[in-house]
């Protein structure tokens, strides 16, 4: 689950970024597994005529079966066990009865908790056949995140991953959602630091805004989870409290890994056990 940039945390945080031991790897890669198997279940039953909610029912029995809790269910009062973000929805969309259409693309993000570890991870989907538009913004999120990600390594900055997230993704012409952020996570569900997804922008007023410039050292952990919309980057929250969209109601995509940082550079968490990280599956 995405972390908005500006949100109060109801968990308790001291600000701190942690550094993990390797007995803490271990205990993530077992949650990342999970949550990834999750995903690679679900891709045979996302397809035209099956509702989101069904979908979310799948997930819920499926980490419950691996013996892991889903992190979202309670979570500030959400009540299902995943978010299901459709077409212009940028994330926290939720399931519900509506059944998905031909063309439809969606982001599924499901949190796992396996021995107090969290395994966050998402990942986007066709139902039936996309437009040629709808895939290349997929095609474009997912590469924004993976060079995002083959920026970590100990002595570079959370600045490299939004410059490296940004510069993909705008020079294919889309624009990078400014309102939500990657997170530390581990024992907690959301802990610093916050991961934003672009290394500058100027706002409306002509204020300029950077990412931190925070070393990443080895023992970090923290998600990947860039937002791109296909128009521009402005977000308009829905009366549910949950439910992000883009303003001008533009395609939005999004991709999310659970990562550590090693003492060479980085690991993946939650990659697809199957193979099947990226659509089409």
């Amino acid at each position: 689950m995405t972390e908005a940039v500006l949100d109060d945390e109801l968990e308790i945080r001291t600000g701190a970024i942690r550094l993990h031991t390797p007995e803490d790897f271990e205990g993530m890669r077992k949650a990342g597994h999970v949550a990834a198997s999750c995903l690679d279940m679900l891709t045979e039953h996302v397809k035209p005529g099956v509702s989101t909610e069904a979908i979310d029912d799948l997930a819920r029995e499926f980490m419950l079966d691996h013996g892991g809790v889903p992190a979202t269910v309670g979570y500030k009062g959400y009540r299902h066990s995943s978010c299901i973000s459709l077409n212009h929805v940028i994330c926290h969309g939720i399931p519900g009865p509506k059944a998905l259409r031909n063309g439809d693309i969606l982001n599924i993000d499901v949190t796992v908790i396996i021995d107090g570890w969290h395994g966050d991870t998402s990942r986007m989907f066709y139902a039936g056949e996309p437009k040629v538009k709808a895939r290349r913004l997929v095609d474009a999120t997912y590469d924004s995140m993976m060079a995002g990600i083959n920026s970590v390594k100990p002595g570079s900055t959370l600045r490299d991953i939004g410059r490296a997230i940004q510069d993909l993704a705008e020079g294919q012409g889309f624009s990078v959602v400014r309102d939500f952020c990657g997170h530390g996570l581990g024992r907690l569900f959301h802990d610093a630091p916050n991961v934003v997804h672009y290394a500058e922008y100027k706002d409306r007023w002509g204020g300029v805004h950077q990412a931190p410039d925070t070393e990443l050292k080895a023992g970090m952990f923290f998600t990947v989870e860039p937002m791109i919309n296909e128009g521009k980057p402005d977000v308009k929250l829905l009366k549910d409290g949950w439910t992000a969209v883009s303003r001008d109601k533009s395609l939005s995509a999004q991709f999310e890994h659970s990562i550590g940082v090693t003492e060479n550079g980085v690991e993946i968490f939650t990659k697809s056990p199957k193979g099947l990280d990226r659509p089409p599956y």
